[in-house]
């Protein structure tokens, strides 16, 4: 008949089969507590769990008029998960006043069969989804670290994509101090940036000597938890501090903070992310690995380049210009020896500006140039891109050894001033620079000289000297 309600029985199977239709778990709890209404016709419906942790459940799912319990009579149906207690489900309130029937109970108690099936499988799924999140984050972070070059980049990229898989506030990557400690290098922490970087953990903590044993720590409240010493403790809630260790090579630690108030990890979220730390730290280990090689393939390189312009471009030249010079001392060469002796000359100034570039391909493809003659060259490259085309650079005598770090910052400061006149002249198409730490002073004393020609006009020359 129309606008009946539908039988007890038929109500049950249809409860059921919402109930096993929804593989999240709180959509299927909500489910049950919405069937265990509807099927008793109850005032209020509660559903309590025995471990909120496990789950990350917030305890209680209820549906009734007034979302509270209420006076009246009150009936409890436990659920069992695979034979494990999960929770319980609470009535209170039936129609009229009067107590739950056992036709009541009976039906409730087969629901909470059905749901634990349900619930188990809801686990599972939600178990295999969030393997297969970390696993696709783990293979990004591999990706991403095997195609990067910059260490700092590493990092950030391990700390980054963790916090999104563990829904952390933060991502911070801690590394030992040479005091025994442990810093904070790297942070992604887009909400709370501010005073993360830098923070310690001090010698002697308890957590530390646990994370320096490769043992991860899990952390309730980092506000609360004594063993916990960083400055930045109290904006934190729970938290995992796993080590990234490969190896037996302690890497530095992956901390995971949630804010305050939020839920506790799980079981499962530290199991995997405590293997996403493994191989994040045999990743780390790789990229640096392949970064060391690629960094020695571009030094053998440059070696075998240098050692080829050494033994022939040079000899070559040098052989070159012993001919000139004996052709030049021959009977009757007087007529063509001012056009050898500018040869002689020209041959002199490429070897030394070959062996300047032998010099600069044997300087290490990164990082600060060392010496005199690197820092030379390093001031020169940039008054290039700022001309237009190369500055040549000729260094006399043992520019690195003899002229002393004062001096040395003196003629640099020169240097760039000369530099930069050139730059502003108009008409510039050549600049030669020479250091020359062979040729005494005016007074006899050992000195540098620095000279800077250019060819704007009739030519400007600079020169600058300073004892040793």
């Amino acid at each position: 008949m129309t606008g009946q309600a539908a039988p007890r029985p038929t109500r049950l199977l249809e409860t059921v089969l919402d109930v096993g239709a929804d593989l999240d778990l709180r959509g299927t709890l909500q489910h049950i507590v919405d069937g265990a209404v509807e099927l008793t016709g109850a005032a209020h419906a509660a559903l309590t769990t025995v471990d909120p942790a496990r789950d990350g459940l917030a305890g209680i799912r209820a549906r009734g008029p007034d979302g509270a319990p209420g006076p009246g009579h009150r009936l409890r149906v436990p659920i069992d998960v695979h034979g494990e207690p999960f929770g319980a489900l609470h009535l209170t309130g039936r129609p009229g006043g009067g107590p739950f029937t056992v036709e009541d109970e009976q039906v409730l108690r087969f629901l909470a069969v059905r749901a634990g099936i349900a619930i188990g499988n809801a686990r599972l799924y939600e178990a295999a989804r969030q393997r297969e999140r970390w696993i696709e984050g783990a293979a990004a972070v591999t990706t991403a670290l095997l195609t990067r070059q910059n260490a700092g980049d590493a990092l950030t990229t391990v700390a980054e994509r963790a916090r999104l898989l563990a829904d952390a506030a933060a991502g911070v990557i801690l590394q030992p101090t040479p005091e025994g400690g442990m810093e904070i290098v790297t942070a992604a922490a887009p909400d709370d940036p501010d005073g993360i970087v830098g923070a310690t953990i001090a010698p002697g903590s308890p957590v530390l000597r646990l994370l320096l044993g490769g043992e991860p720590v899990f952390v309730d409240d980092s506000a609360t938890d004594p063993r916990m010493t960083t400055h930045v403790r109290h904006r934190f809630g729970p938290s995992m501090m796993l080590p990234l260790q490969a190896g037996g090579r302690l890497i530095g630690t992956l901390a995971l903070p949630r804010r305050r108030g939020d839920r506790a990890y799980t079981e499962t979220e530290r199991l995997l992310a405590t293997q996403f730390a493994s191989q994040a730290a045999l990743a780390l280990v790789l990229a640096d690995a392949r970064h060391g090689r690629e960094r020695l393939a571009v030094y053998e390189d440059r070696d075998r380049i240098a050692r080829d312009l050494h033994d022939l471009v040079v000899q070559r030249l040098f052989a070159t210009g012993m001919m000139l010079e004996s052709t030049q001392r021959r009977p009757g060469a007087g007529a063509i020896g001012d056009v050898l002796g500018r040869a002689v000359e020209e041959l002199r100034s490429t070897v030394q500006e070959v062996r300047t570039a032998i010099f600069a391909l044997q300087q290490p493809p990164a990082g600060p140039p060392t010496g005199l003659r690197g820092r030379v060259l390093r001031e020169t490259e940039g008054a290039a891109a700022r001309l237009g085309f190369p500055v040549s650079a000729r260094f006399t005598g043992a520019v690195d050894h003899r002229v002393p770090d004062p001096v040395a910052d003196r003629l640099l400061t020169a240097l760039r001033e000369a530099l930069a006149g050139t730059a502003d002249r108009e008409g510039v198409t050549r600049v030669e620079v020479a250091v020359d730490v062979t040729t005494p002073l005016p007074d006899d004393r050992d000195g540098v000289r620095l000279t800077v020609r250019d060819d704007a006009g009739p030519g400007t020359t600079t020169l600058w000297c300073s004892p040793l």
